[in-house]
């Protein structure tokens, strides 16, 4: 029984510090980590947490914030030119009937001339684009305005087409429901396009553009 008692007191003595596990090189358990502790400040509301105004409500006000531009571009130019010129000049020579000279014949002394010009040209432009576009806030700045910017992308069973806008706006502009109307953007700049077969069908080959390119008529 002795010898019973010699392992158990064996078992259950620690082990040497020499002869302790030690982790790898380079490892670090991993712990959880406790958060940060509030500092109590003595306030009930904190502006760091996030809030909207009350006389603001859920407006856009914020980078990242996102509203609805309405599309409401509806641009009509016309231009008319005309350019007329006339002018007429007669000349002619009676030659003496007596003397060196009666020998000219009067009727090969006359000269006429007169030139004339009549231009006209005429111009006519209309675009209008219509729709929704939702943009987000990229930039707040000091004076009351913001940079927004975004785009919409749709593809279609016959190509994809895409809407990308960025201007500025003023956040006093903006509506209860996040919209703000494109008329009131400045610095706009609109892209809409696409691509597919319809859109290749609307252009030029480019042989066609060759020819057209060197054709003098």
């Amino acid at each position: 029984m002795s010898g019973v008692w010699i392992i158990g007191a064996l078992l259950l003595a620690p082990l040497p510090a020499h002869a302790a596990k030690k982790p790898p090189a380079g490892f670090e358990p991993s712990l959880p980590v406790a958060p940060a502790p509030h500092v109590a400040d003595g306030a009930i509301f904190n502006a760091s947490a996030g809030y909207a105004a009350l006389v603001e409500g859920r407006l856009a006000r914020a980078v990242g914030d996102p509203l609805t531009i309405a599309l409401v571009e509806n641009v009509t130019s016309t231009k008319s030119a005309g350019s007329k010129t006339d002018r007429k000049g007669n000349i002619g020579i009676v030659p003496p009937t007596a003397g060196l000279l009666s020998f000219l014949n009067p009727n090969a002394l006359k000269a006429s001339g007169g030139s004339s010009f009549n231009g006209n040209g005429n111009a006519v432009q209309s675009s209008s684009l219509a729709g929704d576009v939702s943009v987000t806030i990229a930039e707040v700045r000091s004076n009351g305005t913001a940079l927004v910017r975004g785009e919409k992308r749709l593809l279609l069973s016959q190509g994809q087409e895409w809407v990308q806008f960025s201007g500025i706006i003023r956040l006093a502009d903006i509506g209860p429901d996040n919209r703000i109307a494109s008329s009131r953007v400045a610095d706009a700049r609109i892209e809409y396009s696409g691509n597919g077969s319809v859109q290749r069908a609307s252009r030029e080959g480019w042989l066609q553009k060759f020819f057209n390119a060197i054709s003098p008529f």
